[in-house]
């Protein structure tokens, strides 16, 4: 199986390297890894302090992970934090982050680079955040003892890990020293399949971060201008099929304002945007006295910020493969929050639904009746406005669980 893996590895290196010739992405993937022998060797001196590495997919997996970063180096500040990323948009986005000593792209896995890029760094405990795994660098962590956890776990039936392949995947989860599941479900999956490493139920430690921005200042004006007078439904991280119920909704709603925050921020994404809602302004274009109902987010960084401002809220990606992105950003300043109907990867949302501040739908009709019920019955709204805040506000404490551990194992 470890043949197969090889083998699907080079061929993936293979499609990035010839999708980089058209996809921009793709070319920041390819361009980001040139020379990272050399880029590590000059930055990391391995033997200076302890180093920590800390592995995520991409920013929402390292927004994730944000708080452990934060109290590790909090707790233990001459210690040095080594981030890695996969995907361009996590490392774009933070390769500046003050909380972290060295940003770098993760080298693509295999037994060379794995072995060349943990001799470079030498950590002391190795971190990966909710379930990117890899197993050429999980069996180099293993075979030096190098303590390797993994956090914010959730483990869902549909995996690898029960499927015609699991044997190899749940061998990958046999190599880390603990994992940290989000439930109690997860913990029980794993238990079925007999993985040997010690599992805890530590909750989410995205409850964390995003509880954390209650307590960050912000104030934009052109965007509070923007919301005056009227509801104001914000959408963050949306794709195509979002916007196309959006757009239905705004239709239907002529007075509700709508700020999009699209997930790609493109040019022809920016345009189709803009082909469905006819007097869309991007943000960088707008002025005080413009005339419109529908604002375009046309950067990168706000977003989990400017929900504040929103009457309901709606999360992209619900129509993708991948699953919604992060509904807590918009939950924990008490808005309720609508998405697509697939949902499976999110524990917190089947939550949400539960309590009442949270709505997955199919149809853009759906959508549109339920909002209008929200609009035209303000109690209702209110209520399950607070309902959505202190649902969040109750699940934080998995970053001060995962550290409790860490210290009490004199890991760190």
């Amino acid at each position: 199986m470890v043949f197969a893996y090889n083998i699907f590895i080079i061929f993936y290196q293979l499609g990035i390297r010839l999708a980089s010739t058209i996809h921009p992405k793709a070319k920041a993937w390819v361009r980001g890894r040139k020379e990272w022998r050399a880029k590590i060797s000059s930055a990391v001196d391995r033997n200076e302090h302890k180093l920590i590495w800390i592995h995520s997919a991409s920013l929402g997996e390292f927004e994730q992970g944000r708080t452990l970063i934060e109290s590790i180096k909090h707790l233990h500040p001459t210690h040095k934090i080594l981030v890695t990323f996969f995907s361009p948009s996590g490392y774009e986005v933070r390769k500046n982050y003050a909380g972290a000593d060295y940003v770098f792209y993760l080298p693509m896995d295999g037994k060379k680079n794995a072995g060349d890029f943990i001799d470079l760094i030498n950590p002391s405990l190795a971190i990966f955040i909710k379930y990117e795994l890899w197993y050429h660098y999980l069996k180099n962590l293993n075979d030096r003892k190098i303590p390797t956890i993994l956090i914010s776990a959730i483990i869902l039936p549909s995996q690898a890990y029960f499927g015609l392949f699991g044997k190899f995947f749940r061998k990958m989860l046999d190599l880390f020293t603990h994992i940290f599941v989000q439930d109690e479900r997860s913990k029980n999956l794993l238990s079925s399949i007999n993985i040997q490493t010690p599992v805890t139920v530590s909750g989410d430690t995205r409850f964390d971060r995003v509880y954390q921005l209650l307590t960050e200042s912000f104030k934009h004006d052109m965007i509070e201008n923007f919301c005056n007078h009227g509801p104001v439904l914000i959408a963050g991280s949306t794709w195509k099929e979002d916007e196309e119920a959006l757009a239905y909704v705004q239709e239907q709603h002529p007075s509700l304002k709508l700020i999009i925050a699209p997930h790609e921020i493109n040019s022809s994404h920016i345009s189709t945007i803009k082909s469905l809602f006819k007097n869309a302004v991007c943000l960088s274009e707008y002025s005080t006295e413009e005339s419109c109902n529908v604002l375009i987010i046309d950067s990168i960084g706000m977003l989990s910020k400017i929900y504040r401002y929103s009457t309901i809220a709606y999360v992209g990606g619900g129509f993708n493969k991948a699953g919604i992105h992060n509904i807590l950003e918009a939950a924990i300043y008490g808005k309720i929050v609508f998405w697509g109907p697939n949902y499976d990867r999110a524990a917190e949302a089947s939550a949400m639904i539960e309590i009442g501040c949270g709505y997955s739908f199919d149809k853009k009709e759906t959508l549109h009746k339920q909002i209008k019920f929200l609009l035209e019955n303000h109690k209702e709204l209110e209520d399950k406005s607070q309902a959505a805040a202190t649902y969040v506000k109750s699940n934080t404490g998995a970053t001060s669980r995962i550290m409790v551990f860490l210290q009490h194992s004199n890991i760190i």
